[in-house]
């Protein structure tokens, strides 16, 4: 597929440095549980089998576009969509979250993890589905999640609170965790293409577990993959990079080479900007436990992260933003306050 020339879409121009018409907004997890259509069309089917029907995940992709007015739609998918589309015993839990049959312990379980070594084309269809109902402002984001994030779901078994045998492999076992982290590299981007191909506007990394790294830990063990995984597509589309509570990580972050650094609700934007590498487009960061405190409170909140970010923009440490919550949409927020704080955020100068 040819991709899209996007002249006028928000996010596409922020993201690349330019100046876009307004200041463009997308939520994590905006397409979801906090959406009652959602719940209608995902009713009695499998979060992952509804990851492979691609009707289905257009239409939960294009939900929150038509409900909210935000500048971009992200695919909908999950972290572990790659390694069940490569073939790995990989089921998602209500509750708990993804659980894998038989976690990888050693070296010959590595070995024996399947490869994604072709396009899935599931995804690819639900991409083409999706880009035909977009305008030429609305991007389409990409999604794929960070090796660290799948390796600890691969060794731990399932979601973890500690990472205990996780950190264990990396320190005590470091060849087979960097063995396991080679494996994972080519299935992330085998994953990542088919989207590319497909047609997506921009792409995000993400690492839900990196967070709980020491910078030391980052650098040894995740940044030369996720490196890897965003060199990938360098010059094909704009990159963003996020994890959860990695303010201490930032810098380290920001040398995977991303154009957009997403930052969480816990470090305020101009503070972010100074800790990069370089100067980048911010993304983020409105806590999204405050789009239950009521329209006064977001307009409050929003004024004060966006002079955050002109304030990094002035001081040369930022090029640029995105906003967006500091993480995922609550499942029970209210898909009205959701409507509300995107007008307010495209309102607000």
């Amino acid at each position: 597929m040819t991709k899209r020339a996007l002249t006028n879409a928000p996010l596409v121009e922020a993201a690349s440095g330019r100046t876009p018409s307004r200041t463009p907004v997308w939520f994590m997890r905006q397409a979801g549980r906090s959406l009652p259509e959602y719940r209608r069309v995902r009713e009695g089917i499998a979060m992952l089998d509804s990851c492979f029907m691609p009707e289905l995940l257009a239409e939960i992709t294009l939900q929150p576009v038509r409900r909210h007015d935000v500048d971009a739609a992200i695919l909908f998918s999950d972290i572990v969509v790659p390694l069940k589309a490569a073939g790995v015993d990989v089921e998602i839990v209500p509750g708990r979250g993804p659980v894998v049959a038989e976690p990888v312990r050693g070296a010959g379980d590595v070995d024996k993890l399947p490869v994604l070594e072709h396009e899935v084309e599931e995804v690819a269809r639900g991409i083409g589905l999706i880009l035909n109902e977009l305008s030429e402002t609305q991007a389409l984001i990409g999604f794929v999640g960070a090796p660290f994030t799948l390796a600890s779901y691969l060794v731990e078994g399932g979601p973890s609170k500690n990472h205990e045998k996780t950190k264990a492999m990396m320190h005590s076992d470091p060849d087979t965790w960097h063995r396991l982290m080679r494996r994972l590299v080519p299935t992330i981007i085998a994953f990542l293409r088919t989207q590319v191909e497909a047609g997506i506007d921009a792409m995000q990394l993400f690492d839900s577990w990196a967070g709980f790294l020491t910078e030391a830990d980052y650098r040894a063990h995740v940044l030369p993959y996720s490196t890897e995984i965003l060199e990938s597509v360098a010059g094909e589309i704009p990159r963003i990079h996020f994890g959860v509570a990695t303010g201490e990580l930032l810098g380290a972050m920001s040398e995977a080479g991303p154009e957009v650094m997403g930052v969480d609700w816990r470090v305020p934007l101009d503070v972010a900007a100074a800790r990069l590498a370089s100067p980048r487009v911010l993304q983020g960061n409105l806590d999204p436990a405050l789009l239950f405190a009521g329209a006064d409170v977001v307009r409050s909140e929003v004024a004060r992260i966006k002079a955050e970010a002109a304030a990094a923009i002035a001081a040369g440490t930022a090029t640029g933003h995105i906003f967006n919550l500091g993480h995922g949409v609550l499942p029970t927020t209210d898909p009205d306050a959701i409507t509300e704080a995107v007008r307010i955020i495209h309102e607000e100068a």
